[in-house]
């Protein structure tokens, strides 16, 4: 029996040269999926958003030390985080990653006092949806309507004790063995501001 590889989630500045990568990658999916240039729809958030002092922050999951999977909330409001850039390397897919850095995401902005998770997703991102779907976010449009004719989706979820379990000082880097793989995960599991 083979061990599953370490994962590091680690904190970490939009311009901090892990994360290019999966942002290059990330706009490159928009565009295959939306046409356009995607740079504005990934510039469209100062960097500084997602970072501690503006409410917000920007995780990587590393395994042996190789970014494979991350995402970002920012400040939506006094109580609410925005989860944005959510993102899995196409070389890493279908192993529960895009759900743990969602659980993650999840977990710091409880630690920071966020009472509620909002974030949007595309009508061309369906393996979003599903993720969103089944990590127990609320749908803010009418599920059974054709995702094309209704452009944004909207989602929200209510943080309780599960998701706020962290002391109020949390660490920037922490470990854990990679979860069985897990059929739920979004090829493109990314919330959007599409």
């Amino acid at each position: 029996m083979t061990s599953a590889p370490e994962l590091t989630v680690i904190q970490v500045a939009v311009s901090d040269p892990r994360v290019e990568p999966l942002l290059r990658e990330l706009g490159d999916e928009y565009t295959a999926r939306y046409g356009g240039d995607a740079r504005t729809e990934l510039a469209r958030y100062p960097d500084e958003e997602f970072t501690a002092p503006h409410g917000g922050v920007l995780l990587l999951l590393l395994e042996r030390g190789e970014p494979v999977s991350g995402g970002a909330f920012r400040r939506y409001d006094a109580t609410t985080a925005e989860l944005k850039r959510i993102w899995t390397h196409t070389a890493h897919r279908r192993r529960g990653l895009a759900r743990r850095v969602v659980a993650e995401l999840e977990r710091e902005a409880g630690a920071r006092g966020y009472r509620r998770i909002r974030l949007t997703t595309g009508p061309r991102q369906p393996e979003a949806r599903g993720l969103y779907l089944v990590s127990g976010y609320t749908p803010l449009f009418d599920t059974q309507a054709d995702p094309e004719t209704l452009g944004l989706l909207p989602f929200e979820k209510h943080l309780g004790t599960d998701a706020t379990h962290t002391s109020s000082t949390t660490d920037a880097t922490h470990t854990t063995s990679s979860a069985d793989p897990d059929p739920t995960d979004a090829p493109t599991g990314k919330a959007s501001a599409r």
